[in-house]
């Protein structure tokens, strides 16, 4: 098993204990609704320091249920992981082709092109010979 392998595995059990721990710890037994979000528990922290407290606005779409208002959270939540999930994987994409291209400028000795390619020894930080700089003598007459 490579190391990348084991972090992946140590880092799945970590997010199960956290699903995990609460439920079996019991914690929250105490309360009516043990796991409500936050909002719930600031507009009971409010009400109990502040009874007539009125907000200075009122939402403009009100669920009509708990289950609806959940599904939309993880809508919310799945199209924002969509997005993130798109935009690293279109830089790692872009990473990977200018390497690959990077690769074939150096393969085929090509040093007439606009941009200078990186060589392979300056790329693996091999220095070779004392006289060698490392670019290729390919088109020189």
């Amino acid at each position: 098993m490579n190391r990348n392998t084991k972090i992946n595995i140590l880092l799945l059990l970590v997010v199960a204990a956290l699903a995990v721990l609460p439920l079996a710890l019991g914690l929250g037994d105490h309360k009516e609704e043990p796991f409500t979000g936050s909002d719930g528990e600031a507009e009971t922290a409010i009400t109990e320091i502040e009874p007539d407290y009125e907000p200075w606005f009122s939402p403009l779409y009100e669920p009509p249920s708990g289950e609806i208002e959940s599904a939309l959270f993880s809508l919310q939540a799945a199209l924002g992981a969509g997005v993130l999930a798109y935009y690293f994987g279109i830089r790692r994409g872009r990473r990977q082709g200018e390497a690959r291209a990077r690769a074939q400028l150096d393969g085929a000795g090509d040093t007439t092109t606009a941009a200078p390619a990186v060589s392979a020894t300056a790329a693996t930080g091999d220095e070779g010979s004392p006289g060698d700089t490392g670019e290729s003598t390919a088109g020189r007459g």
